[in-house]
């Protein structure tokens, strides 16, 4: 989890090239340290070494949903405090939307498109409770 040390870490689980490097870019001149994955497989890949303390995961993956990633990363990490915060960036965005994100375990819901702020003051109001 989170050492006071470094910046935080973002993992970015989204398909599109040119979004995933818009918010590294983005994430990076804020202070965070981005990386982005395409796939959820990379996602399990990446995750164990770069030990992120927010996931900014898109429910539309080529190869998973990202309402049962969601699901598997809470089985995975446990208890509240041991997990990373865990962001759908999803055009999905209708209000069931949200209550299926909030099921299945994300601690936040960011409809696409959004403005760069608003998930930039997410991230500030999520970093506080991982230090």
């Amino acid at each position: 989890m989170s050492n006071p040390s470094r910046p935080l870490r973002v993992l970015i689980v989204e398909d599109d090239v040119d979004s995933a490097r818009s918010l590294v870019l983005l994430l990076s001149t804020e202070g965070y340290e981005a990386k982005e994955v395409g796939n959820a497989k990379a996602m399990w890949e990446s995750a164990g070494a770069f030990d992120p303390d927010i996931i900014l995961l898109d429910i539309t993956l080529p190869d998973a949903s990202g309402y049962q990633v969601a699901r598997d990363l809470r089985r995975t990490y446990g208890e509240e405090s041991a997990r990373p915060a865990l962001i759908a960036v999803t055009a999905w965005n209708k209000p069931s939307d949200k209550i299926l994100a909030q099921i299945a375990g994300f601690d936040y819901h960011v409809g696409k498109p959004y403005y760069p702020q608003t998930l930039i003051s997410i991230l500030r109001s999520v970093s506080p409770t991982l230090s």
